[in-house]
């Protein structure tokens, strides 16, 4: 297939490198020319993703509009905050059979919408995939095997992206429920930034299990709101990508958590982390939305105080734990 993949961070560079290494003619769009560089002569991203080599040849340029012409996918792998100004970039210009394929895990923070209601504005008549699951770029760009998701509308897009996508290391399920895993990917991040104050107040596996566990619940609270299928936050987009953001350092969510647990404030951890951490955005996303939706999801609303207020963290545990009693199962999962 002809496709051409925007975004030269890491997970942009993995999913270049698989698609590459497939045998896909790739034009990768990085706006950054130090990378453009290192890539077309070392076939290697050392900034983002050093190691992982690509093995056959590709068109790397940063020039977008060069390469947006009589292609079968778009991927978009840039950060939520970015997702818009590509899709308008290319707006009028890509064929309307050309499949979208987004990356990012994340709400736009203006108008909370999902990268694909994003999508489905500027490109109506494109279809649209969501590849989301547990896939750190660092493993996936050292060939250790791994699964993912992805979801579309329009199911005959999802096994499209499905059967090219896919590898012997890197192998994709297919689901329609698109709202459940798009809200899945974005909200995980939240309890990941959770988890990693966890470890940085130097707390243990009890009170990690505890916030894992009712994070997940809280995340498909606000995912059935949303119209999601709650079955999918059991799956790769829910249980599979909080496990794995929640307990690795490869985590840029965990990283940012672990650093403001120990009293670096937002900002500082963001900048300390060095790329984008979308749990920080995604919070106040999902704070607003549970306001709108009359949904009660304590972990992010304190998480909300924390990095907004300058809330205590370890206040906000106290606030967690001493909550009034409840039962463990609402009746919102019943009905």
């Amino acid at each position: 297939m002809n496709i051409t993949l925007v975004g030269g961070g890491s997970w942009g560079t993995a999913i270049a490198r698989v698609l590459v290494n497939k045998g896909h003619y790739l034009n990768f769009y990085i706006r950054n020319k130090d990378v453009v560089n290192d890539l077309k002569i070392n076939k290697e991203n050392s900034k983002y993703l050093p190691g992982a080599k690509f093995e056959n040849d590709f068109n790397v340029t940063n020039d977008l509009q060069s390469v947006i012409e009589n292609i079968d996918v778009f991927v978009i792998g840039v950060p939520t905050s970015a997702c818009r100004e590509i899709l308008n970039s290319i707006k009028d210009k890509i064929s309307k059979e050309t499949i979208i394929v987004n990356l990012s895990k994340g709400l736009e923070l203006k108008t909370l919408d999902r990268i694909s209601e994003i999508s489905e504005e500027i490109l109506p008549d494109n279809p649209f995939v969501a590849l989301s699951g547990p896939s750190h770029a660092e493993e996936v760009g050292r060939d250790i095997p791994t699964t993912v998701v992805a979801s579309s509308k329009n199911m005959n897009s999802s096994k499209i992206i499905q059967n090219e996508f896919s590898t012997s290391v890197f192998r994709i399920y297919t689901n329609p429920d698109l709202i459940g895993v798009e809200m899945g990917g974005a909200l995980k991040n939240i309890i990941a930034l959770a988890a990693g104050m966890n470890d940085g107040l130097s707390f243990g596996d009890n009170s990690k299990a505890a916030l894992m566990t009712r994070g997940i619940y809280e995340m498909s609270k606000l995912g059935i709101a949303m119209g999601a299928n709650p079955h999918t936050f059991n799956g790769l987009s829910g249980i599979g990508d909080l496990i794995v953001t929640c307990t690795s350092m490869h985590s840029r969510n965990r990283r940012a958590g672990i650093l403001i647990g120990q009293g670096l404030n937002m900002d500082e951890a963001c900048k300390k982390v060095g790329q984008v951490v979308e749990g920080v955005k995604t919070v106040k996303s999902a704070y607003k939305l549970s306001k709108i939706k009359n949904i009660e999801m304590p972990i992010t609303e304190i998480l909300y105080k924390v990095l907004y207020e300058d809330y205590n963290p370890n206040k906000a545990v106290y606030d967690l734990m001493t909550r009034k009693s409840k039962d463990e199962i609402e009746q919102i999962f019943f009905e």
